[in-house]
């Protein structure tokens, strides 16, 4: 347990009948102390690994319990999935920690349209909870879409999903710029889906990654929603695709876990694409331009040329040695 984990514990009632655990695998014996039906979800596939598989459920599996130990995410959409999928029993108390900078009165709004009652607690170590009590019902809106006349696509997310349903200029310029190859295709990082779907449409074999569970189902909802195909796991990484499977992999990659930074995943995957790509195979890539990824991925992969760059993102075309 961290700071935020023991305050959440120390200000959580002490008996439940159902416990959920939200993205706080570190409460989870916690939970185990106070009822025999604890029900964990965490969005990042790094941290479901570290709990037990026979305690994970999906999302719509939260709801009825009476107690909920919440770790607060970084969106305000994701804390509202959250306090609508916990919905059901009229006992439920939500608590929810996290540090202090990075909390908002905005997330006690986001509670308030949920809960009758919201609350703080006085801080302690740089660390608060927010807690929650009186539910007021109602079903959770979950996924949401919205349709891009600009791409012609419906753009499917989850509250956790990055980028929501809306199309980020990095993605976008990527999508006006990139001219891929080949017929197997791996969107890796791939988000509410649209890079995907936009593989899909043109023709190409897609399979797609995420480390975050509301990014993979946005994905397949994204493609179910543009009749398209695309094979989509939960992971990190480039483990559990054979060598040589791809003509083609596509990254917008992500340089945050959380709200902290953090680059050693992606980083490891510029090392590992060349593992999965076919001799001669790209991988397409755009990133905030003040990362110094075209020079990573010139070192650890093959010949990289930038293929285009506004006032904020880079497009670059990575091309494998072999």
């Amino acid at each position: 347990m961290d700071v935020v984990d023991q305050l959440i514990r120390d200000e959580a009632p002490g008996a439940a009948r159902a416990v959920a655990v939200v993205d706080a695998p570190g409460l989870v014996d916690h939970a185990l102390s106070l009822s025999q039906d604890v029900r964990v979800w965490c969005d990042d596939w790094r941290d479901a690994r570290t709990v037990d598989p026979a305690l994970l459920v999906e999302p719509a599996d939260l709801a009825g319990v009476d107690l909920a130990l919440v770790r607060l995410p970084k969106a305000l959409a994701a804390l509202d999935e959250i306090a609508a999928r916990v919905q059901r029993s009229p006992d439920l108390q939500l608590v929810a920690g996290g540090r202090i900078k990075h909390m908002n009165h905005s997330m006690n709004d986001t509670l308030s349209r949920h809960f009758a009652q919201v609350s703080a607690s006085r801080g302690w170590q740089k660390a608060r909870v927010l807690r929650a009590s009186q539910p007021l019902g109602g079903d959770a809106k979950w996924p949401q879409q919205r349709h891009d006349p600009h791409l012609g696509l419906v753009i499917a997310a989850h509250g956790a999903t990055f980028g929501g349903t809306k199309l980020d200029r990095g993605t976008r310029l990527l999508l006006e710029t990139m001219q891929v190859c080949g017929a197997d295709v791996l969107d890796l990082g791939c988000g509410n889906g649209v890079i995907s779907a936009a593989l899909a449409r043109a023709g190409h074999r897609v399979s797609a990654r995420d480390v975050s569970w509301s990014a993979v189902a946005a994905t397949r909802a994204t493609a179910a929603a543009n009749n398209v195909e695309v094979d989509v796991s939960w992971g990190a990484g480039l483990e559990g695709y054979a060598d040589d499977s791809f003509d083609a992999v596509v990254t917008n990659p992500p340089f945050h876990r959380g709200v902290a930074k953090e680059s050693a995943d992606t980083l490891e995957m510029f090392s590992e694409a060349a593992r999965v790509l076919r001799p001669g195979g790209d991988l397409w890539c755009v990133f905030n331009s003040h990362l110094p990824w075209q020079r990573e991925l010139q070192q650890r992969l093959g010949p990289t040329r930038r293929v285009a760059q506004d006032r904020s993102f880079t497009v670059t075309r990575t091309t494998t040695r072999g």
